[in-house]
């Protein structure tokens, strides 16, 4: 099964760009939905991406670049998108063909802000793809890295484990190490999760806490995301697991993390809308934000999350962030 596939991606950032590179060590041709054609025509000349993991060099005669989406979608069995998720809807408009016998592979990291809804449940009710076809790429594996050709790991969230084996299989490389799971919807709620107490993690390191405190943040962090995935999805998980704990530490500790870069500049005095301004790429917890705080609110019995209470008053309510998280501080056990 894993030499029959043909692979997709979907979208050009670092994270789109380093999963073609990690699909290139074992594929002779990835299929790559790219929405500028003058981005395109770097790539084929210059042989890497132009704006994002420059120092990735390609084998063009590997690549089916276009930017028609319909063509790419048609193209391939496993379809990996990876597009912000501000963007996710937009594109998927463009999308005219059926995609229901294909397998999603979602690498988004947050939900649909249009919809309120994980990538593989937006899927599954608007385009009519089983869920035992939908997976979740996931766990602590930052692009910045792949680039570097550093050990990382990740997961493969999928019900169907042949699909996640073969796909596992496919990424795998000398500096990949793969694994699966079948917990799908726990994966990607983590993914989305761990952007906004890696949002927290930052603005505490702007306002000058220390390690200390930090260590107490991702302590709680990783508790309230075991409440709150139970409350919104509950199976039998080990929360202390690379998909969820692994993945958690790396964003909310790395240099390399869009998030905590995105928290910092609010905790050094940067505005909301500056700090996004100044940014040259997507803080996927801005948008994650809103709708992990409307989706507990929306539980008749919501789980206790006051980290993500304090981070959506900070982004969507304007509360001074010194105050915000001096009050969270004094909630922590």
């Amino acid at each position: 099964m894993t030499t029959e596939l043909k692979y997709a991606v979907f979208g050009n950032g670092s994270w789109a760009t380093a999963i073609v590179k990690m699909l290139c060590e074992k594929t002779a041709s990835i299929n790559w939905y790219v929405r500028k054609q003058q981005t395109i025509d770097y790539i084929q000349k210059e042989q890497h991406n132009p704006s994002y993991l420059s120092s990735v060099s390609f084998n063009t005669d590997q690549l089916r670049l276009s930017s028609d989406i319909n063509e790419v979608a048609a193209s391939a069995d496993v379809l990996v998108f990876a597009i912000p998720s501000a963007f996710v809807y937009a594109q998927l408009k463009k999308l005219n063909i059926d995609i229901s016998t294909k397998i999603i592979l979602s690498a988004v990291k947050g939900i649909i802000p249009e919809t309120g809804l994980l990538v593989g449940e937006h899927f599954h009710q608007h385009r009519a793809v089983p869920f035992d076809q939908i997976a979740v790429l996931a766990g602590p594996c930052h692009a910045e890295e792949v680039a570097l050709e550093r050990l990382s790991y990740l997961t493969v969230a999928c019900t169907n484990t042949t699909t996640a084996t073969a796909i596992a299989s496919q990424l795998s490389s000398h500096y990949i190490q793969t694994k699966t799971h079948d917990d799908v919807i726990g994966a990607e709620y983590a993914a989305m999760l761990k952007n906004i107490y890696a949002i927290a993690a930052g603005m505490a390191h702007g306002f000058g806490y220390g390690d200390n405190f930090q260590s107490v943040l991702m302590s709680n962090a990783i508790r309230e995301m075991k409440r709150f995935i139970k409350k919104v999805y509950k199976m039998k998980r080990k929360i202390n697991e690379t998909v969820y704990l692994g993945d958690l530490l790396v964003t909310g500790y790395s240099t390399f993390s869009r998030n905590r870069m995105f928290g910092n500049m609010i905790g050094k005095g940067y505005t909301v809308k500056s700090a996004q301004m100044e940014m040259n790429m997507i803080a996927e917890g801005y948008y994650a934000t809103k709708s992990a705080y409307l989706i507990n609110q929306a539980h008749e019995n919501s789980a206790r999350t006051p980290i993500i209470k304090m981070v959506y008053d900070v982004l969507y309510k304007e509360k001074n962030p010194k105050e915000a998280l001096r009050e969270l501080a004094e909630k922590f056990d």
